[in-house]
C-alpha cells in the first residue's frame, strides 16, 4: 500500500476555502463562476484540473522516454454533469494536443493508452464511475 495522501479545507468566508494538501501547496476554492462569480476553483473543476494533470505527467513522461522530439504539450478536460445532485460527471472528454518535431502519432497512442489503463490513478477512480474519451493531435513545432 502505498502512503496515504492528506488535504484540508479551512472556511475563508461565504463558500470560499484555502486548501491546502500535505505537499504544504494550497488552492482557493469558492462557488463555481457560472453561479456565484467565485474567486477560486470549483471542485468539480478541480476533479477535471486533476485528471488532466495525472494523465498530462504520464504521457509528457512516457513520449520523452520514447524520445520524442516534444516543443509543446497540452491536455484539455471537459467534463458532462448529471442535472440532478450530487450532479456527478457522467461524461469526461480529454484532448491531448502534442506539438513538436516528427512526432510519431503511434508513440502518442500508446503513451495515452498506458496512461489510461496503467498509470493515471486519477483516471483509475474517476472511470468507475464517468465515461472516459480520449482524443489527441499532433502538431507541428512553431
Amino acid at each position: 500500500m502505498t502512503a496515504p495522501k492528506d488535504a484540508r479545507v479551512v472556511w475563508q468566508n461565504g463558500l470560499a476555502f484555502e486548501g491546502t494538501a500535505g505537499s504544504g501547496f494550497s488552492v482557493r476554492l469558492d462557488t463555481s463562476p457560472d453561479e456565484d462569480g467565485g474567486s477560486g476553483f470549483s471542485p468539480m473543476e478541480l476533479v477535471l484540473v486533476g485528471l488532466a494533470g495525472c494523465t498530462a505527467m504520464d504521457v509528457i513522461s512516457i513520449l520523452k522516454k520514447k524520445r520524442q522530439d516534444v516543443t509543446g504539450f497540452e491536455v484539455r478536460a471537459h467534463g458532462l454533469r448529471a442535472d440532478d445532485y450530487p450532479k456527478v460527471f457522467t461524461d469526461i472528454t480529454l484532448e491531448y494536443v502534442v506539438r513538436g518535431h516528427n512526432i510519431d502519432p503511434k508513440a502518442v497512442e500508446r503513451s495515452i493508452e498506458l496512461s489510461e489503463n496503467k498509470y493515471c490513478s486519477v483516471m483509475g477512480t474517476l472511470k468507475k464511475a464517468a465515461n472516459i474519451t480520449t482524443t489527441y493531435r499532433v502538431e507541428g513545432a512553431e
